[in-house]
Order: structure tokens, then C-alpha cells, then sequence
């Protein structure tokens, strides 16, 4: 039986790839798909998810939030790695919705809906699932599971020195989700870093001539031209693809319980995961957090995935 899941994203590249492998992944059942204020506005993000999914045009169409624009956002600027659109410029057309339903809202209705079923999947910063949980105190503990792409155990961050994005871009959201009474699934940067992805992979997306793969291609190549040219690199990361694999393979990850939550000020901490890992702690653990992958057969199930995407929308 397929898992009922929500994806709470924040389009952008890798969220854009992670998309186009979870609507037609038959171990899912994507309810939804919530846009969140993160590498892009909230009014991108809310364009980005509905161009994504009318793009694809998958058999079961999700429902689809609006992102919240959050007023506290710090100024963190992504153009010059995602392109003005947050997805390489690939330029999607989108219909104008004149009623845009609230991510923390369809959030509350789905898991009412099917209580101590859904898993949240949460690939951007962690407001809406902390709005919704403030909108519906009793949410909590009927949510089957979150599974968070953010963090750090080895303290290294990608936009500060100590903090990783999704947690630095509202700190407060994120400790209060580490501190929700919910079952959390950590996928930090120490496990996503260890799966690079390699240009070979553009050899294996699905043909352009498919939806998918005409988005892929794009948005892919954009990737791989930006690292090479800013930093060097012949690979690429995809952390958010990562942790949706993780939903569909958890079996390929090495898990430790840890105790776990997040910084909100501070100088050069602000948004810093911290995991008290001390022999004598008296802090009960409070997240499966991801310590080891295997990378090889992560890389064999994106291609894979891909490969479906392209075969569901030729």
C-alpha cells in the first residue's frame, strides 16, 4: 500500500527534481504539495509548485498550498545559483489562482483527514509544519512521521559556518518542530554531501522530448554550469532528492537516535543544529537522525526515478 505523504518545498532545483520523482514513485501517494518561503519568495514558490505539477501532469493530481511570506526572513540571496526563477530559468507558464489555499491549512486537513497515516516530508524551512502545528495544537501527535532535509551533526552549515539553510532561514519554526512531540527523521548535510552526483547522470534523464525530462534536462545542466563555474566542481549536490529517498528507501541509511535541536540567535550560531551526544546526557532522544548512506544505491534509485518520471509523461 502506497505511503500517503506531504512535500513541503521550496522550489528551487533540487526540490524541483525531488518533485518530479515523488508523483510518480508508486510507493507514494503525494496528498499534497506545499510551497514554503525559503531559497524563493513566497509568491515564487507558490508559482513554482503549481508549474511543477501542471507541468507533469501526473495521474493524481496533489492538492497544492500557497507559502506565507514570512516577516522575519533574513536576506539570503540564491539567483546566482538557482537562476531568477529558482529553477535554472526554465521559464514554466502557470495559470493564475485567484484562491490560493494556505500551506499550514492543507497541511491540517490532510492529516485530519487520515490521522497517524501521513509523513510529512519537509525539503525547505520549517514554517508551515510550525504553523500548522500552532493552528492545530492536538496535530502533533497525529502526524505518522516528519522527514526533514536540514541540519548538521558535524556543525559544518552551507550558508553560515555552523548553520545549514533550511534551519537558518527561520530558526524559530525549526526548534519548535524539534521540539513537537512528533516522530522526526533527520537527513542532515553530513549523509546528502557523501551522494554526489556526477555528469553522468545527465546521459541517463529521461529523453527531452518527455515532460519530465524536458524539465530535468534544464534545470540539471543549470546546476552542473553554476558549480563548475563558482566553485570548480564536476559534481553536484541534491539534498532534497536525498531525503525523499530516504522516505521510499529508508533501508539505505544507518539511523542513530539522537537528542537534537536548534539555535535561534547568536552571532555565528543562529540556526545551528545541535545534537548532545555526551555519554552521561540526560536529554532523551528525541530524533532519528541519518549517519552513513549508501551513495552508490541512492544514485541507482534517482536514476531510476527519473527514468519513471520520463516513462509517465511521454
Amino acid at each position: 500500500m502506497a505511503r500517503k505523504v506531504i512535500i513541503d518545498c521550496d522550489p528551487g532545483i533540487d526540490c524541483a527534481v525531488a518533485l518530479c520523482m515523488a508523483v510518480f514513485e508508486p510507493e507514494l501517494e503525494v496528498t499534497a504539495v506545499t510551497a514554503v518561503e525559503g531559497v524563493v519568495s513566497a509568491d515564487r514558490a507558490s508559482r513554482n509548485v503549481q508549474a511543477i505539477i501542471e507541468h507533469l501532469d501526473p495521474p493524481r493530481y496533489p492538492r497544492i498550498g500557497a507559502a506565507t511570506p514570512l516577516e522575519t526572513a533574513p536576506a539570503v540571496e540564491y539567483r546566482h545559483q538557482y537562476g531568477d526563477d529558482g529553477m535554472g530559468n526554465v521559464g514554466l507558464r502557470v495559470a493564475e489562482l485567484h484562491h490560493r489555499r494556505p500551506s499550514d491549512k492543507i497541511i491540517c486537513d490532510e492529516v485530519r483527514a487520515a490521522p497517524e497515516e501521513v509523513t510529512l516530508i519537509t525539503l525547505g524551512p520549517l514554517t508551515n509544519v510550525a504553523h500548522a502545528f500552532q493552528r492545530d495544537p492536538d496535530l502533533a501527535g497525529i502526524v505518522n512521521r516528519i522527514i526533514i532535509m536540514g541540519g548538521s551533526v558535524g556543525g559544518i552549515g552551507n550558508v553560515t559556518a555552523a548553520a545549514e539553510f533550511n534551519m537558518f532561514y527561520d530558526p524559530l519554526s525549526a526548534q519548535q518542530v524539534f521540539r513537537s512531540p512528533t516522530t522526526k527523521t533527520l537527513i542532515p548535510l553530513d549523509v546528502t554531501r557523501k551522494v554526489a552526483i556526477t555528469l553522468s547522470l545527465v546521459d541517463q534523464l529521461p529523453e527531452e522530448t518527455t515532460a519530465a525530462g524536458s524539465l530535468l534536462h534544464k534545470v540539471i545542466t543549470f546546476a552542473f554550469r553554476y558549480f563548475h563555474q563558482k566553485h570548480g566542481q564536476e559534481s553536484i549536490f541534491l539534498h532534497d532528492v536525498v531525503a525523499l529517498t530516504a522516505a521510499v528507501h529508508p533501508e539505505l541509511f544507518e539511523m542513530v537516535e539522537m537528542a537534537g535541536d536548534v539555535e535561534t540567535r547568536g552571532e555565528l550560531t543562529t540556526g545551528a543544529t545541535v545534537f548532545d551526544r555526551r555519554s552521561n546526557h540526560v536529554e532523551r532522544a528525541n530524533t532519528e537522525v541519518a549517519v552513513n548512506v549508501d551513495a552508490a544505491a541512492v544514485r541507482d534509485y534517482i536514476v531510476r526515478a527519473l527514468r519513471r518520471a520520463g516513462d509517465c509523461t511521454r
